[in-house]
């Protein structure tokens, strides 16, 4: 099969678009012919080497996170998909590789596709779906009256958040350009910051909730908009103690994890909020839940640039050059 590949870990590196031995299938594996997949940021931090620590993979390797495909052939152990079924995922950690035209992938990270969106439309929301059902209902039990501060509401993460936020009835801040201002109202933001003439600190106070996707100076910022008891969760890092646990550090790298974390946790001490980092995972059954949301009309997939498959190096260029509103997707087939 074709497949665009990692041969070393390297900055703004071109992926290689080769020919590679079609997936193994395991007992609890689904078979998915690629139609689509989605192109994060997350793929090029990967490529550049930001994560070989934390998710090491022995190159070369297929890259992608985000598909939407058909079932082509079921594992021995598997019960809840077939052949022919329509489904879209985030694969887990370890076995990536969605620009490719095939894809192995545990039945439990997989769910059946919405049925009202294309293959382009279902593959850009798995990464960024989990991402803020992660955050908004797992991590911060947000719930209806709270308020939360959404940064880069125009971003893949932002625009899905936004959705999911209004959805469980809470009050929603965010920043964008003035040019996506009207973009991010209409997904539900009630406060919408120009980020390039106005400071969000001088503007928002006693908030809830805090989704941090920016550098440094922001997060440090973050703390200040938030009331007594708040949560500050960044998917910027850095990374706490608790990712350091649940990923099986070891004893180096969690004390490295702890150290680079000690100064936004002591401050968050002082300001008697709390602050977490979040590192999302492939989980099937919260898809199915997104699944549901989006055929319900609730959530709808907001896309910025599809690309064709031979492309997938201009697309991921595209994704990091920050300008993308929503996702960018790869059309495979």
């Amino acid at each position: 099969m074709k497949a665009f590949v990692v041969d070393k870990y390297q900055k703004k590196g071109a992926l290689r678009l080769a020919e590679m031995p079609e997936p193994e299938l395991r007992d609890n594996d689904v078979l998915v012919e690629i139609h689509a997949a989605g192109v994060n940021l997350f793929d090029s931090k990967l490529r550049d080497g930001e994560f070989k620590l934390i998710v090491p993979y022995r190159l070369p390797f297929i890259l992608g996170h985000d598909v939407a495909g058909v079932v082509v052939r079921a594992g021995s152990k598997v019960r809840k998909f077939k052949p022919g079924d329509e489904v879209y995922a985030r694969p887990r950690d370890g076995r990536i590789g969605t620009f490719a035209e095939f894809i192995a992938m545990d039945e439990a990270d997989v769910a059946l596709k919405p049925k009202n969106l294309s293959m382009e439309e279902a593959a850009s929301i798995p990464l960024i779906g989990l991402t803020a059902w992660q955050l908004l209902v797992e991590t911060a039990g947000l719930k209806r009256g709270q308020k939360v501060f959404i940064q880069a509401g125009s971003g893949g993460v932002g625009t899905f958040a936004i959705q999911l936020a209004k959805h469980l009835g809470a009050t929603v801040a965010t920043t964008a350009s003035a040019a996506n201002a009207d973009l991010v109202k209409a997904l539900g933001a009630d406060t919408v910051i120009d980020y390039k003439k106005d400071d969000f600190e001088k503007i928002l106070q006693g908030y809830d909730v805090v989704l941090n996707s920016q550098d440094a100076k922001t997060l440090e910022k973050s703390l200040h908009v938030l009331k007594p008891g708040g949560k500050l969760i960044s998917i910027s890092g850095p990374p706490d103690p608790v990712f350091a646990g649940k990923q099986k550090l070891n004893m180096v790298l969690k004390l490295v994890v702890r150290l680079l974390s000690r100064g936004i946790r002591s401050k968050a001490r002082r300001a008697g909020v709390g602050y977490s980092f979040l590192f999302m995972r492939a989980q099937g059954d919260q898809l199915g839940n997104i699944t549901s949301l989006i055929e319900s009309g609730f959530i709808r997939p907001v896309i910025d640039r599809t690309f064709p498959f031979e492309k997938t190096n201009e697309a991921l260029a595209y994704v990091e050059a920050g300008r993308a509103k929503g996702k960018v997707v790869v059309k495979v087939r």
